[in-house]
């Protein structure tokens, strides 16, 4: 069973949420929280798998939160999906820096977001190709020179080259088809290679993937 806690102020959003995912037999909600000051607790508390976090919210707003969520050693295994009216929300590159590990509009249709919910879980890529290139395009608006490759020197050649694939914004599946591997294989090769580099999930690989200049921006095309 996903266990799920709803983060927003806006009562009927938490309430719509609730009723799709709840309606679910692979997924209950755990809890909810109205702000950032009381999702951190209640994540502490009820250790559930997803937080679903809006990032504008009174007192602490979701960036925070995350911040304190994802910063917390005790709770390495919950995943935070930031929630945002806008597709280009100005908040979204921070999110991902924050330990986020995806990244939702609210009017995402309910099949992509029980997806969403189940591939965080697993793992599995949550950030579109859409959302990449607007990743990509604050990094190249932002950074100056690559840093320093030398994390890179734990990974194996493949590895590096999995890696470069995750940053453009393949899936398993996309990768396994382009390096003519299967699906388990790819992932066995990304999950090693989040460890070597000790990312959290997919979306930091990412960030690493620009940061370390192993990939540049205007790659996707």
């Amino acid at each position: 069973m996903i266990r799920v806690l709803l983060a927003d102020d806006q009562s009927l959003v938490r309430a719509g949420f609730r009723a799709l995912l709840d309606a679910q037999p692979d997924i209950e909600v755990a809890g909810e929280a109205a702000d950032g000051e009381e999702a951190v607790p209640a994540v502490r508390e009820l250790r559930p798998d997803v937080v679903l976090m809006d990032i504008r919210m009174p007192v602490l707003d979701g960036l925070a939160a995350t911040r304190r969520i994802t910063g917390d050693s005790a709770l390495e295994d919950v995943k935070v999906v930031m929630l945002t009216t806008f597709e280009l929300d100005e908040y979204v590159f921070e999110a991902i820096r924050s330990g986020a590990s995806g990244f939702l509009v609210k009017d995402t249709e309910p099949d992509e977001l029980l997806r969403a919910v189940r591939a965080v879980v697993d793992g599995d890529a949550l950030l579109s190709p859409g959302v990449t290139r607007r990743l990509i395009a604050e990094f190249a608006a932002r950074s100056k020179e690559p840093a320093a490759a030398d994390a890179l020197a734990r990974l194996t050649e493949r590895e590096r080259e999995v890696m470069a694939l995750v940053g453009i914004g393949l899936s398993n599946e996309e990768i396994a088809r382009r390096l003519v591997v299967s699906p388990l294989t790819a992932k066995t090769h990304v999950s090693r290679t989040m460890v070597k580099l000790g990312a959290r999930d997919r979306a930091q690989l990412v960030v690493l993937a620009y940061e370390s200049g192993l990939v540049r921006p205007g790659w996707l095309g």
